[in-house]
Formats: C-alpha cells, sequence, structure tokens
C-alpha cells in the first residue's frame, strides 16, 4: 500500500485536526499504532510538525470524513506521481526498528564478512562508526547483541541483500556456491514412489487383518545364554 511522504508528520496533523482512531492514522501512514500514541502524547523524540496530507494531494477530504464516521473504515491514498527516491546515503528505518540494527549488521558481519562497511551502512541504514564498533565488539551494548537475518527483522529486502552478497563477492573474486538442480525433475516421481509404498503397505496390513493372520514372533537374533 502505498504511504504519505512524509508518515510521521502526516500522523502528527491527522492527531491534531481529525477525530481518526489510532489504527486508521497508522494503517493511512504506514506507522506502528505505538508511534502514533507517543505522537498523540507528546512522548516522540522529536515534536514534528504537521504535515497537511489534502493539501499535498495524498488523500481527499472526502476519505477522511468517510473514516471519522465509520471506524473501521481504512482510507485510500490518492495515487500521486513516483516519489523521487535517494540513490545515496542511509536510508529511513523506522522507530521501532531502530533499536534491531545492531543485530542485523552482526549477521551480515557473520555471515558475509566480504560485504563493505560502507554496502552494509546502506543496506541498514546506519553509519561506518557503528559497524566499526560491532566489528571490533567495542559497541556499548556488545554484550546484548544478538546476530539475526536483517531480511527477517524488515531492515532490508531479500533482493537488495542478495544484490549486496554478488556485487561483494565479485569485487572479492569469490564464486557463488553452485546449486545442485540434479534432483529437482526426479522430485515428483519419488513423491509417486512413496506414495505407492505406502498405500501398498496399507493394502497388505488390511488383508492380512481380515484373513485373521496373526505374525509369528520375531526370531531372536542371538543365542540366549539363558534359554534351555
Amino acid at each position: 500500500m502505498a504511504q504519505p511522504l512524509m508518515p510521521h508528520a502526516t500522523a502528527s496533523w491527522m492527531v491534531d485536526n481529525t477525530a481518526l482512531s489510532f489504527e486508521q492514522i497508522a494503517e493511512f501512514c504506514g506507522l506502528h499504532i505505538l508511534e502514533v500514541q507517543a505522537i498523540a502524547d507528546d512522548t516522540a523524540t522529536t515534536k514534528l510538525t504537521g504535515r497537511d496530507p489534502v493539501r499535498a494531494h495524498e488523500v481527499s477530504q472526502e476519505e477522511i470524513d468517510k473514516a471519522q464516521a465509520n471506524p473501521d473504515y481504512r482510507m485510500q491514498m490518492i495515487k500521486g506521481p513516483d516519489q523521487v527516491r535517494r540513490t545515496k546515503g542511509p536510508r529511513y528505518t523506522p522507530v521501532s526498528k531502530r533499536q534491531d540494527k545492531p543485530d542485523g549488521i552482526a549477521w551480515i558481519i557473520r555471515n558475509h564478512p566480504e560485504i563493505t562497511d560502507g554496502a552494509i551502512g546502506n543496506l541498514i541504514g546506519t553509519t561506518r562508526t557503528t559497524i566499526a564498533a560491532i566489528r571490533d565488539r567495542s559497541h556499548w551494548n556488545i554484550q546484548n547483541i544478538t546476530p539475526k537475518d536483517p531480511v527477517t527483522l524488515g531492515l532490508t529486502t531479500q533482493r537488495e541483500l542478495d544484490a549486496a552478497v554478488s556485487k561483494a563477492a565479485k569485487a572479492a573474486g569469490v564464486e557463488a556456491a553452485p546449486t545442485d538442480h540434479r534432483l529437482e525433475g526426479d522430485r515428483e516421481s519419488l513423491i509417486a514412489q512413496l506414495r505407492a509404498e505406502r498405500e501398498q503397505a496399507a493394502r497388505e496390513a488390511e488383508a492380512a487383518t481380515q484373513e485373521g493372520y496373526v505374525a509369528p514372533p520375531p526370531k531372536p537374533t542371538f543365542d540366549d545364554p539363558f534359554r534351555r
């Protein structure tokens, strides 16, 4: 779903100028409901200047009126021209995910040491100083940092991470491990074979039960010294 150009400033305006619920504002702005709550309670780290999404042609007043009349209604954003994306510098990370950055950085350093600090900074949206502190374990919170996949944490996408790994491997002259495709074509036949064997065993067991056949006890595989 498309989001406002400045989600936090838009949320601040909506809190001050509408009767929308926190859930509606969070859904429209792409924020966590606790972030909206913090803005409403003036506990956000930075006091935001509200941005009117109606004047910015991001939502119509009619949509806001519908949402105010129905708490379950979710506003639809007006599709505007494609926004200009930044090509350099760290990306913006929501406040709710910033505490996960050290874990994501530690994961990349451990699993992909060939990726440069600059590339990590672009992926995660952090500084070289922070990355260096985690590398040499001088970070102030190093004891509580646990390596976690940055894709799972929502700090980057799998496509961006794969591209960074591929670029770093190419620059380092390291070839990616080849993928074994030999069994891909046999997968269905193997599944069919296993299913047929299972069904055959079930039929034999059912037939033996109907005939009243009782299997003899297994013969001992070794000589019992107490057996007479």
